[in-house]
């Protein structure tokens, strides 16, 4: 029987501004990447995101970021591998006493946006995102593109590595993921983007922009809850991928 996680980025609001469909999300997904307040979230926010994951059962991960809440962390910094680690901590720290208080428990990192790939391509940043973690709670998988330098690190530092596809992003035909600047980055067409998703699952490949086949070997699968229609598209991948018999469940299990 085959099985795979779908998680989603979740609690990226701001004080009065909101963002997505949490409580619809969390209805689909099995894993849900809380935002810990460095590009969105805030104390509120977080707690309130992490109790409706605990309500239905949904595994909780840290979703950290560059300090960058203007750009919505999606814009590099500059920052020291010490910064890095220190805010890597904070974050952490910030999310696992959250989610203690709403009943669940933190069991894995995915960092955000532009420290995401950075990190995925970075030895330095992501030997200090990685140190971090294992300092905080060594238990804690990773969750990132397969064979990057951020995976590479959890490794070497002992801990889970977990690798995951994006249903709803264009992938370059080495692997990685086609930049947002770019038309095409974002996929929206819910049936297509489902039928994309159930080729990974099933055969671990994607189709790169170039036409070209790329080998896709994740054990979780991404669909972000900040595009339109990402509801919808999160409804249509789990319902095609029921329908060919695939299990939905978090690759870590919740632990309330």
């Amino acid at each position: 029987m085959t099985t795979i996680d779908l998680n989603s980025d979740l609690g990226e609001g701001f004080g009065a501004w909101s963002m997505g469909d949490d409580q619809a999300m969390l209805d689909v997904v099995s894993s849900a990447n809380i935002a810990c307040g460095f590009h969105a979230g805030d104390p509120v926010i977080m707690l309130d995101t992490a109790r409706a994951a605990a309500a239905r059962g949904v595994s909780v991960g840290a979703h950290v970021s560059y300090r960058d809440l203007v750009g919505f962390g999606r814009r590099a910094v500059q920052v020291t591998p010490d910064e890095l680690y220190a805010d890597v901590v904070h974050q952490l720290g910030a999310l696992v006493a959250t989610a203690r208080a709403a009943g669940t428990t933190v069991t894995y990192v995915k960092p955000h946006g532009a420290l995401y790939n950075t990190a995925c391509a970075d030895p330095v940043q992501a030997s200090a995102v990685v140190r971090a973690v294992a300092d905080v709670d060594p238990s804690l998988a990773v969750l990132a593109l397969p064979d990057s330098e951020l995976l590479r690190a959890a490794t070497t530092h002992g801990l889970r590595a977990v690798g995951e596809a994006f249903a709803d992003r264009a992938y370059e035909p080495d692997g990685s993921l086609v930049s947002r600047s770019r038309p095409g980055a974002v996929l929206d067409d819910a049936d297509e983007v489902a039928e994309r998703v159930l080729r990974i699952v099933t055969e671990g490949v994607a189709t790169a922009v170039d036409g070209s086949d790329v080998p896709v070997h994740a054990d979780s699968v991404c669909v972000h809850g900040d595009s339109p229609g990402a509801v919808a598209m999160a409804r249509a991948i789990r319902e095609l991928l029921t329908t060919h018999g695939v299990t939905i469940a978090p690759f870590t299990p919740f632990t309330p």
